[in-house]
Order: C-alpha cells, then structure tokens, then sequence
C-alpha cells in the first residue's frame, strides 16, 4: 500500500469454505462501529444472511463444480466495481482468495486469517489431512457439494468448544462444501497451471498479513507461517505473521474474537512488518 495514501476506508470479509457471508455478522457490527464501510460477497449463488444458509442446505446445487476462479472472478468484480481500494480480509478459504486477489493487483490491503495454503506451500500437517479427509478421499466429490457432519464441524472448526456450543455454531453457520475447490487448492502443487498458483516474488504486491491459531486443526501454524516466510523470503513488499496460541479455526467466532478483529482492522490501517508467535 502507498503509505501517502489515505488508510481504506472499506473493509471487504471473505468467508472460506462450508461458510457464508453470515459467519461475519458480528465482524459487521464491530467495523461498522468503528466508521468502516463492510462489504461482505458470498461465492457466485451464495445469498447473505440465514436466507443464504437455509438455501443451501435444502438445495446445494449451486456449490457443486464451483471451483477457485469461478469464485475470483465474481470477488474481483466486487472489488475492482468500489471506488477505491479496500482492505481485504478472508478467514479460512477466504484468506486464500484475499492472497490472489492481492497477487492480481486487487485490494490496498490484505489479512489472511487461518488461510488455505496457494500453490507452492507444502506444509502439510497430519491434522489438515485428516480434516479434509472426508472429501479429498473420493474423487467423485470433485464435481459434489459435499456436507459436513456435526462431529466433522466439531473435531476440524470449533474443537475448543463444547459439543452443544459447537451444535449452534453449526446449526447457524454450516452448510455443504464445493468439492471442486478443495480439491483445486489441496492438489495445487501437483497441478500445472493451478487455479491457486501466485507470484511470491512480486514486490509490488500490496501488504499481507497472515494470522494463525494455536490450536486450529483443519489449517494450522506451521500452514501460515510457511506463507508467511515464503512471502518474505522472495518478495519486496510488506508481509506480516501473528499467531494467537490456543485458538481453534472458528477463531472469527468463539470467545474472544474481537482480540483478532481488532488487531486485524488496526494492523490493515497501519500496515508493517511483524512476526509475533505467541502473545
């Protein structure tokens, strides 16, 4: 970002997979107090609000062969339509769109909050493996919206939360994955021309930020700090990593959530290097 720029003034939130633009609803209120224009776009065919998860989860066609540039494509139409540049800021999947986008030259500014790893990360913890397990195990859930389970939802998103807390979290939020992009961003590195391949020698990309649980299974530290140090390693521009200890892949939602709200908008307005591990 042109550090004689104004700090954006418009907060675009991506959610990742098996979520919809719901998942940001309390991220909303939060921004808008703090005077942020909030722009949340679901993936092409996903509605806002409980409409949108309802919707899905009687008929998850619209997910089903969806795949990582379909999804681009319709992000980067929301963006580049904005009159100025926005931060960007993506959880999970949405990390990894808001890392692309960026790449493309889209956005004045970017957080990616436990974000799926682009091509060229080969980080790969065993708990990853087995939480996206249930869908990369079968290759005919490429082209399916594959749902998850309530103990899936439990063990990979909310394991610091009880059985019934997570029940609510996900009665609330989930709803059926498009295989297709898991399969694109979990295979990328063996893929030629993969839909999540980025130039991590670009020194004129805009400042990134990636921020990582202590205790999220599904995309772990080691995930976001091969990002991170890959980022450092071969570009230029600004690039940060935090890692807040203990908290699980729902970390945009269970207690203590507006610790990393705020440090992300902050970090955004203010962009510089930084690498914390633990607080």
């Amino acid at each position: 970002m042109d550090q004689t720029a104004s700090p954006p003034d418009t907060v675009v939130l991506i959610h990742g997979l098996w979520m919809t633009p719901l998942s940001w609803e309390h991220w909303v209120t939060r921004y808008e107090q703090r005077g942020m224009k909030v722009i949340t776009p679901g993936y092409p065919g996903i509605e806002q609000g409980e409409a949108g998860v309802e919707a899905l989860r009687r008929d998850p066609s619209p997910l089903a062969g969806l795949g990582v540039r379909e999804v681009f494509d319709h992000l980067a139409g929301v963006v580049a339509a904005l009159d100025t540049k926005p931060a960007l800021i993506g959880h999970s999947f949405g990390g990894t769109f808001v890392q692309l986008l960026l790449g493309a030259g889209y956005g004045a500014v970017g957080v990616s909050i436990d974000g799926a790893p682009v091509k060229g990360i080969r980080a790969l913890p065993v708990s990853e493996i087995r939480a996206t397990f249930p869908v990369l195990h079968n290759p005919a859930n490429k082209n399916r919206a594959v749902p998850i389970t309530e103990k899936q939802f439990h063990h990979a998103f909310t394991n610091n939360l009880s059985e019934e807390e997570s029940k609510a979290v996900y009665d609330r939020y989930a709803v059926p994955v498009s295989g297709r992009i898991l399969f694109q961003g979990g295979f990328a590195n063996v893929t030629p021309h993969a839909a999540t391949a980025y130039d991590f020698a670009d020194r004129d990309r805009a400042p990134l930020l990636f921020i990582a649980g202590g205790n999220d299974r599904i995309l772990p530290p080691a995930v976001q700090h091969a990002n991170y140090r890959k980022n450092e390693k071969h570009g230029g521009a600004i690039v940060a990593y935090r890692m807040f200890p203990g908290r699980s892949h729902y970390t945009c939602g269970e207690d203590g959530w507006e610790e990393v709200a705020d440090f992300a908008l902050d970090w955004a307005i203010e962009p510089a290097p930084l690498h914390i591990d633990a607080n």
